[in-house]
């Protein structure tokens, strides 16, 4: 009895983990709507050229997989729905980027069966506030999660990219007119005062 009585726990745990491991967690158009307050602007495209492209490369590891990106923007701040693979599977995160610092980074949609736990906030928490440091990368360590390196890593380089491409955003434009700076927008030698959002996933 005692053996079934394991056996029967077992299944229902982990069960449980597998229901929790892959599914919608937030739709990405509630996403964009709640990053408005309920009225998102019409959304914008973002060409990626090739200077662009070698920047994003270098930030994920691999080269953009679309020619231009879908983005939301108001003034100085831009939402992103990007999509980056963990192991083998695509996972859909949704960055807000505000005056070139990351607002928040949620984990939308999650097709992997392990690495699930970057959903909570404990790990997401880490990326308020971080830009991009001198050399195009975060300018934070993010602790990782135990048996979640591969969805962790995707996260890191979704945020990072993020920031690269908000620099290259309208958004950034609006950004450096508010502040009188009349650098080229296009150069994305991290400035404390700028960032980027945005991930690369095909034009939704």
């Amino acid at each position: 009895m005692r053996i079934i009585l394991i056996i029967a726990l077992w299944f229902i745990g982990t069960g449980t983990a597998h229901a929790d491991a892959a599914g919608v967690y937030l739709a990405p158009e509630a996403f964009v709507a709640r990053a408005f307050d309920g009225q998102p602007p019409a959304p914008r495209v973002l060409w990626i050229d090739a200077a662009l492209r070698e920047q994003l490369t270098d930030a994920l590891g691999h080269a953009p997989s679309s020619l231009r990106l879908r983005y939301w923007a108001v003034a100085q701040r831009s939402v992103w729905v990007l999509d980056e693979i963990g192991k083998d599977r695509p996972i859909t995160l949704g960055v807000v980027v505000d005056r070139g610092a990351i607002e928040s980074l949620d984990v939308l949609v999650f097709r992997e069966s392990r690495g699930w736990e970057i959903r909570h906030a404990f790990f997401t928490d880490q990326f308020k506030q971080a830009r991009l440091d001198h050399e195009r990368g975060l300018d934070r360590d993010v602790d990782g999660i135990t048996g979640a390196t591969l969805s962790v890593r995707a996260a890191k380089r979704v945020a990072t990219a993020a920031l690269i491409l908000h620099a290259h955003s309208e958004a950034a434009v609006d950004h450096l007119a508010a502040a009188g700076d009349t650098a080229d927008p296009g150069d994305v030698t991290p400035r404390r005062d700028v960032t980027s959002v945005s991930e690369i996933a095909e034009t939704r």
